[in-house]
């Protein structure tokens, strides 16, 4: 079992969220009335262990943690709806718009980080991995995401994670709307993009075939699609791991 306490800090970007009053402040460009800065906290098989976060409004002027908002965007489709996805470009923009002053670099963020919100933390399945295959065999992946794609939201994926479709997205009650399959650092990953029922969620699924490059390559992997699909309006949840 992968342990919270074996976790890989490479420090990749922070995500970060605007928070408005009203969803129709989102849709005019009036400016937020906050701002969430998260962090996934990965275990060395990349899968999630928790959410660091801090938040920082005008009214009180200072970063605080942020594990009920975190919660919260994930869980209240109403909030979400006033959550949009950003930039650091844009959140800067943002924080100084709103009498913050400069952004504090990545790493003065991470200082404010208090209060985790933890994720369940689970050993794999063990579903049959074939013995003697070239870097100990098949890992499937799991980024759960709350939220519905934007109207241009599948389409500005499609190219990005060379996907080929297989359900109609148009069609609700289509599941796995699109899949890719590619090769890097001699591992060969498959992926889906999978409704998880109408207007519920969605998740991405990663199939790894193991070869004998680095483990690394995966975890680069799993973290661009991850904000690739961020970035079209949905918020990542969780990553699990089933094999």
């Amino acid at each position: 079992m992968t342990r919270p306490d074996a976790l890989l800090r490479a420090d990749p970007p922070l995500d970060y969220y605007l928070i408005f009053a009203t969803v129709g402040d989102r849709g005019r460009g009036a400016p937020p009335s906050g701002i969430l800065v998260e962090e996934f906290l990965l275990c060395d098989d990349y899968t999630a262990a928790g959410i660091d976060g801090v938040e920082w409004t005008p009214a009180i002027g200072a970063w605080r943690g942020s594990p009920a908002s975190s919660r919260a965007i994930r869980t209240d489709a109403t909030l979400r709806e006033r959550v949009a996805a950003v930039s650091r470009r844009d959140a800067g923009t943002a924080y100084t718009m709103l009498g913050g002053g400069e952004l504090p670099h990545e790493a003065a963020i991470r200082t404010f980080f208090r209060d985790r919100q933890p994720l369940p933390a689970a050993a794999p399945l063990d579903l049959g991995s074939v013995a003697g295959e070239p870097g100990g065999g098949t890992r499937l992946y799991r980024i759960l995401f709350a939220g519905e794609f934007g109207e241009r939201g599948l389409a500005n994926l499609w190219p990005v994670l060379r996907l080929e479709p297989v359900g109609d997205p148009a069609d609700p009650e289509a599941r796995v709307i699109g899949t890719a399959t590619a090769a890097t650092a001699g591992h060969t990953l498959t992926w889906e993009l999978r409704r998880i029922g109408p207007g519920i969620a969605w998740c991405l699924d990663v199939t790894v075939h193991l070869g004998d490059g680095p483990i690394s390559a995966i975890g680069a992997l799993l973290h661009h699609h991850r904000q690739t699909i961020r970035e079209q309006g949905l918020i990542p949840v969780t990553i699990e791991r089933f094999t």
